[in-house]
């Protein structure tokens, strides 16, 4: 008994000190501006949500009645994006495959065995994100 009462002791004064935030006010802005822009990839069993003090998470591959398999959790805008901008790509390009009929094949693959302008039509989405979600990205070519 003496040893829950000393754990509850314990528990109120924590409960009681202050709650350290993880995210800046200004990145969780930003963040917001980032999931907003990716907001079709919840097509894609991705979700982002507002964690408040904790950043955002990204939550993957959603099973009934488990939920989601995958959790990632961001306190940075330009990490958010980039990582989005690659979930974004790799649904087009497993797409694509489909549609072209290829099975088993890296990511990699499917792109190179894209038109050029294939390419650069997905390559251009960045930066159409980019300024959906506020964030300058460094121009570079393929």
């Amino acid at each position: 008994m003496a040893c829950m009462i000393e754990l509850w002791r314990k528990g109120t004064e924590m409960g009681s000190m202050e709650k350290k935030t993880y995210i800046t006010d200004e990145e969780r802005e930003k963040c917001r501006k980032v999931a907003e822009a990716f907001a079709e990839l919840e097509d894609a069993d991705i979700v982002v949500v507002d964690a408040g003090r904790y950043g955002f998470v990204k939550l993957q591959y959603y099973t009934p009645p488990t939920g989601f398999e995958n959790d990632f959790t961001f306190t940075d805008s330009r990490a958010l994006f980039e990582d989005l901008w690659e979930e974004w790509l790799h649904t087009q390009l497993i797409t694509l495959a489909g549609e072209m009929g290829m099975n088993d094949i890296s990511y990699d693959d499917v792109f190179r065995c894209l038109t050029e302008e294939k390419k650069d039509e997905l390559i251009g989405r960045k930066q159409h994100f980019a300024d959906m979600a506020g964030i300058e990205i460094e121009k570079y070519g393929g």
